[in-house]
């Protein structure tokens, strides 16, 4: 009899053991894979890859990949994906840099066409939303499907307004300065001696992050957020509207792709119909999934998913000092999330 009792005991031990292991991997598995690519990138650069000037270029060079894959956490964590996220960022770009170009021909001032045409790429990528989420909740799509459609469809509209060519930019100064401007970052000076700044796309990343986070783990629309990915039959059973909290979730995700296409296009001073977000809708999957967020739903974290983007960038900087060819890239990323999906799966 006792020793039944003590081997229902170790028993108990040993299955308690790997839980324990399992719930802190889950939790703080992506910060362990960072440590350890960050270790590998320092032992293969030297004390140049740990520099503030080395890590203040990573976060510009994903600023917008951040901001995307912010809004795509949201969507997965709701149960669903969004395949047009590259496609609305180029049309958004493609809009507003087309509408200040017309306003500075008609000879408004360079301030005031810029400011319009920020709120016209911002309000276009939410229109976009807007037809995904209608699709999905009213039209009862499938979120692959929908948003399958989105990824033709939208890029073909920015096609069509260029007629597959680049649209440059009017403005002599202000539109550029939104993506390569900045605030100096403590009175740090790169290798040349020159100060570092922090650029205004990485303030507005972190600051998209911090909100959506705090939104998702404090507000009412978070809690309603989980609870639909979890579970839509129960959550509806709970009085969640299931069709307002995914219609909102697309919302979010159309203006994050204005704010990330507006950033692009500020940066390059130009809007490359064919090109610009071609293929980011993988880099903004990648860092969800990296970060831990299930492609079940009902689970993620927004802090995870900026760990999941410094983590792409530091690999595609990998690739560069390793001299592998960049067409490897696109490997390496769809293999990344196929491993972290066969993680989540040997997790649950």
């Amino acid at each position: 009899m006792v020793s039944t009792a003590s081997t229902v005991t170790n028993s108990a031990k040993l299955s308690s053991g790997p839980s324990r292991v399992a719930r802190l991997f889950e939790r703080w598995g992506v910060l362990v894979a960072f440590v350890l690519l960050f270790a590998a990138s320092t032992a293969l650069q030297g004390g140049e890859f740990a520099s503030i000037e080395n890590f203040r270029n990573m976060l510009n060079q994903n600023a917008s990949i951040g901001i995307l894959a912010v809004g795509m956490t949201l969507v997965i964590i709701s149960g669903g994906i969004d395949l047009s996220v590259g496609s609305m960022l180029v049309l958004a770009a493609a809009f507003g840099l087309t509408l200040t170009n017309e306003l500075i021909a008609r000879e408004w001032s360079e301030g005031t066409a810029v400011g319009v045409g920020i709120a016209a790429s911002v309000i276009s990528g939410v229109l976009a939303g807007s037809i995904n989420g209608v699709l999905i909740v009213f039209g009862r799509l499938a979120p692959f499907i929908a948003t399958l459609g989105g990824l033709v469809a939208f890029r073909s509209v920015a096609l069509a307004m260029a007629d597959a060519g680049e649209i440059r930019s009017a403005s002599s100064s202000v539109f550029a300065v939104l993506g390569r401007g900045g605030f100096p970052f403590f009175g740090f000076v790169n290798s040349a001696g020159n100060p570092i700044t922090i650029t205004y796309a990485t303030v507005l990343f972190l600051a998209i992050a911090i909100l959506a986070q705090w939104f998702l783990s404090r507000s009412r629309y978070g809690r309603q957020l989980v609870a639909v990915g979890a579970n839509e039959v129960a959550a509806r059973y709970a009085g969640v509207s299931v069709a307002s909290v995914r219609l909102r979730t697309y919302l979010i995700m159309g203006a994050m792709a204005g704010i990330a296409g507006l950033l692009q296009s500020s940066r390059m001073n130009s809007v490359s119909t064919s090109q610009l977000g071609l293929g980011i809708e993988l880099d903004a999957i990648a860092a969800v999934v990296i970060g831990g967020t299930s492609l079940r739903g009902g689970f993620g974290r927004v802090w995870g998913t900026v760990v999941g983007v410094l983590i792409l960038g530091m690999i595609a900087n990998m690739i560069t000092i390793s001299g592998i060819s960049p067409y490897w890239s696109g490997a390496v990323k769809g293999a990344v999330i196929v491993l972290a999906v066969l993680v989540q799966r040997s997790r649950s």
